[in-house]
């Protein structure tokens, strides 16, 4: 309103040639000032009109990226989507490399990407799935996700482990291998010992509190089984294994590939809570400890059934 009234004045006071003098770097400057301040949103609009989709911006992985390929998700350089398997795979990929934001766009002939993407961002199950194929330091507690219509995704993570607890957690497995790991090892006794570390240090909590890990299992001696394979995780990949994590509806184990098979090992149910009248021990079991599907599902255990058709390795 002030601009119309400000030429509306000027328009009075001047004519022909003086006007136009005046008026028209008015006018450019206006169009500039627009131009920048909406730069974002013109940028995005045109590349719609022309056909193409905006540039994404991809920094450098983390220390503590897998670049490992599974049957449900691959790691990808192309962040335009075109079908659910697209977008699952770029949200794999955004976790593995350590992101805690990234954007990326919607091609405007996939018409149904944003809300495949909100579904997807909205469905716990899924997610947490995909969270379980990468290391549990680029892990996350909780998503956020913003959208445009222009077809602007945005994905925010709040990571499992802060930078203060990465430090800690990595200092305390350098002590546990030193003490426990000898370099004439073959795998399998590494991996062992730190299954047996992890066993008999650590006395499963019972109590109802939330948001225990890695870190309260090394540094408490207690936790519930996402601090169990997430320790036992933390551990494989320093012995450069390629493994993951497996969820079911309640519970979570790991998987390890190693002489050139997947085997399971689920250290919460190697370490049962025993009690002696009024006191609670703990003893070592390895009755799941490096076994198959097959092995595992013949126990009477419900807490196992998980999803097929996600962890195919281990199918």
């Amino acid at each position: 309103m002030v601009t119309v009234v400000f030429l509306t004045i000027i328009c009075y006071n001047f004519n022909g040639d003086d006007m136009r003098k005046i008026i028209l770097p008015i006018i450019l400057l206006l169009l500039i000032a627009v131009t920048i301040l909406k730069i974002d949103d013109i940028t995005t609009y045109t590349s719609k009109l022309i056909g193409e989709v905006p540039s994404v911006y991809v920094s450098d992985p983390n220390e503590y990226t897998t670049d490992n390929d599974y049957f449900y998700v691959q790691k990808t350089k192309d962040f335009v989507p075109y079908s659910k398997q697209d977008i699952l795979n770029i949200f794999y990929s955004f976790l593995d490399n350590g992101y805690e934001t990234f954007t990326f766009y919607c091609p405007s002939e996939y018409t149904e990407c944003i809300n495949d993407i909100t579904a997807l961002i909205n469905n716990q199950t899924v997610i947490t799935d995909i969270g379980n194929f990468v290391h549990p330091f680029n892990n996350f507690s909780d998503v956020y996700l913003t959208t445009s219509s222009s077809g602007e995704v945005n994905i925010k993570i709040k990571k499992t482990y802060t930078d203060e607890e990465i430090v800690k957690i990595e200092k305390k497995v350098d002590e546990i291998i030193e003490a426990n790991i000898t370099e004439d090892m073959d795998i399998n006794d590494k991996i062992l010992k730190i299954h047996d570390y992890i066993v008999d240090n650590t006395v499963y909590d019972t109590s109802e509190r939330d948001g225990e890990n890695s870190y309260t299992l090394l540094y408490e001696g207690k936790s519930k089984c996402a601090g169990y394979a997430d320790t036992l995780a933390i551990f494989l990949h320093r012995l450069g294994l390629k493994n993951f994590k497996i969820g079911s509806e309640k519970h979570v184990w790991n998987a390890v590939y190693i002489d050139d098979k997947w085997q399971q090992i689920d250290v919460t149910w190697d370490d049962p809570v025993v009690q002696n009248g009024a006191s609670i021990s703990n003893t070592i079991r390895h009755k799941f400890y490096m076994i198959d599907t097959s092995t595992l599902l013949s126990y009477d255990t419900t807490e196992h059934n998980f999803d097929t058709k996600i962890y195919l390795e281990v199918k």
